[in-house]
């Protein structure tokens, strides 16, 4: 099963594991799953670190990436154009790309966010 994580999930994983939920740490430990990481979400740490309101460094993320075996799904051109059907329930720019990459590409997202389950087609494990 593929699974996107949401950005906070990732950072939970590395800094706080213990705000992950228990069926979150099950899925990210199990081998059978694919865990992917949005190239979005590498921009929002990126931005949010740059800006002060993280401390997280581009090799703390690479360090993640390999040791959960991580593969970062691309934002392409189909992600960006699902957008336009999306409703505003969400206003994180951010969050709405993952919403639209986890519509477009048919997997569930790992996310303690509420919002992301108001969006019809998206499948929400935490």
């Amino acid at each position: 099963m593929r699974l996107l994580l949401d950005t906070a999930v990732v950072i939970y994983a590395v800094e706080f594991p213990e705000k992950l939920s228990r069926r979150a740490t099950t899925a990210l430990r199990n081998l059978n799953h694919a865990l992917e990481l949005s190239a979005v979400s590498v921009t929002e740490i990126a931005i949010k670190a740059a800006s002060g309101k993280l401390e997280f460094s581009a090799a703390i993320l690479r360090r993640a990436i390999d040791d959960l075996g991580i593969r970062i799904l691309p934002f392409t051109a189909d992600h960006a154009f699902r957008m336009f059907e999306l409703s505003r329930h969400h206003n994180d720019p951010f969050d709405r790309q993952i919403i639209a990459q986890a519509l477009c590409e048919e997997i569930s997202v790992v996310t303690p966010d509420e919002q992301f389950r108001r969006y019809e087609g998206v499948v929400v494990l935490w």
